[in-house]
């Protein structure tokens, strides 16, 4: 056995312990699909077993996690991410100054609009701290032969000297995912057989399994390392006589190439680059014939569909609050008629016309009944249209706050309702691969969970309680939309409009 694969058994050892201790505390609806126990979090971090050092760089002999200027300048993997995300922060301060030249933009609050302090990312007062672990096996359909994913949180914190000589962290608004393929191919269990994604998922399902996590002695390791997602809160702009409050987040991908041992800025998956299509005929006309294709729109229905890379962008922002009213902070806008764009890439009855075409093959719509649900459909598929939804800040999971115990602004829940809603759906995936059945992997709205017959979120905010996203009657027709029927309010709280739009409300109590 390697010395790194001894290094990382070591740490199963260690792992084991604690979740044995743990697992029954992991709240029921993560059972299985995530790991927020903060006490478990804060051992492996602290104790160097999964932190990105160790992770990347297993034959090193220290033992404590590498700070940020050390873990850019010692990993060479990572070399292409800092310039990458510098030349994405150029063109955004471009952008502002362009757009809005009396606003003044730069890092502190002297500035309208407050930016990331980009040396926190080489400082050696920081470094990325453990904030969660999820299993995301209901991304098998991406890849059936890694079966699925899964993703390591870490947020960025600064560390400090605190009073009576001891230290102090701060969480800043940055997350940085290393996302592992479920297994490689390669991977066998202890008696040499591979290991399926069935047995997988029993692990997974009954304590967790950390030695799937990060391979065995069969493979190597940087074979189960797909790619890193970072998500930055690229700038602040607070409420003034021009605008209301406003954050901006920066999404990038780069996807780890074996070849080169380097991560590569790559596209991010399903993220529409709007204003290319919309400034190209050509690839708009190719756009909207791949999109209204009977399969993909099929796929796109069930929000399985993996839009080609040409039709993709490399970076995205998203806005926050983007609001539910449609306008430029979303994704989509300006791709479907009546978005305040004379030229559309795809009409009203383009829409109709490829859903009539569907159900005259036979081709069941679970959610996209209508205009309204494919533009809705076009904006949730994208990276930055699902952090727009239900999310904290742009941040679906911004992770356990282990650093802040007894602090007023530490963070108290790991993750948005989007995600805590979403967890039903991820667990049935994983019960069904565990029992040898073939997985339904479609999934709702972002804004509103898919349960499956499950009345698990019935009456709470992530289904049809207080806060809720329903269904409003289309404004003078007296009929609901077809896309968002079922959205009903439970017992005892009404539908009521929560901005301008004609279709979506939120539940609330009935008020005289």
């Amino acid at each position: 056995m390697s010395r790194a694969l001894r290094i990382l058994l070591a740490g199963i050892l260690l792992l084991g312990s604690v979740m044995s201790l743990s697992a029954a505390e992991n709240a029921p609806l993560v059972r299985g699909t995530a790991i927020t126990d903060p006490d478990v979090l804060k051992r492996l971090d602290q104790d160097d077993v999964l932190t990105i050092s160790r992770l990347l760089w297993p034959e090193r002999n220290a033992n404590f996690p590498l700070t940020n200027d050390q873990l850019f300048a010692w990993l060479p993997q990572l070399r292409d991410i800092p310039p990458a995300i510098d030349a994405e922060f150029d063109r955004y301060i471009a952008r502002h100054k362009a757009v809005s030249p009396s606003e003044t933009i730069g890092v502190g609050d002297g500035f309208d609009v407050q930016l990331f302090d980009r040396l926190s990312l080489k400082s050696a007062d920081t470094r990325f701290v453990l904030a969660g672990i999820v299993n995301r096996m209901d991304r098998a359909y991406v890849s059936q032969e890694s079966c699925g994913e899964i993703r390591l949180i870490y947020r960025l914190a600064r560390f400090g000297p605190g009073p009576d000589g001891g230290s102090t962290a701060t969480r800043l608004p940055m997350t940085l995912n290393l996302v592992m393929k479920a297994r490689d191919a390669r991977q066998t269990d202890g008696s040499g057989k591979p290991i399926t994604c069935a047995e997988l998922a029993r692990r997974w399902l009954e304590n967790g399994d950390w030695q799937s996590l990060i391979g065995s002695r069969t493979a190597p390791y940087d074979a189960m390392i797909d790619r890193i997602e970072t998500n930055i809160q690229i700038s602040i702009a607070p409420k003034s006589a021009l605008h209301d409050f406003r954050s901006d987040y920066l999404l990038k991908v780069f996807k780890y190439d074996p070849a080169t041992k380097t991560f590569v800025e790559s596209t991010l998956e399903n993220q529409i680059d709007r204003d290319r299509i919309l400034a190209d005929d050509a690839l708009r006309h190719d756009f909207k014939a791949w999109l209204l294709e009977l399969a993909n729109l099929r796929e796109f229905d069930r929000g399985t569909v993996q839009i080609p890379e040409q039709y993709l962008a490399k970076a995205a922002v998203a806005p926050t609050p983007a609001g539910l009213d449609g306008s430029a902070l979303q994704p989509e806008f300006g791709l479907v008629e009546g978005e305040r764009n004379s030229d559309p890439v795809f009409t009203d009855d383009d829409i109709v016309g490829a859903l009539k075409q569907a159900a005259a093959r036979g081709i069941s719509m679970e959610n996209i009944r209508s205009v309204a649900g494919f533009q809705r459909r076009l904006n949730d598929v994208t990276c930055s249209g699902c952090h727009q939804t239900r999310g904290i800040g742009g941040f679906h999971f911004p992770g356990v706050d282990w650093l802040t115990e007894g602090a007023s602004t530490a963070t108290i829940v790991p993750a948005s309702p989007h995600f805590v809603g979403d967890q039903l759906r991820r667990r049935d995936i994983l019960t069904a691969f565990a029992t040898g059945k073939h997985p339904d992997f479609s999934r709702g709205f972002a804004s509103r969970p898919q349960t499956r017959g499950s009345r698990e979120l019935a009456g709470t905010e992530y289904q049809d309680g207080w806060g809720a996203h329903c269904s409003l009657q289309n404004a003078g027709s007296g009929t609901a939309d077809k896309s968002f029927t079922s959205w009903t309010c439970a017992k005892g709280l009404t539908c009521q409009a929560a901005a301008a739009s004609n279709r979506i409300g939120m539940c609330f109590i009935k008020t005289r």
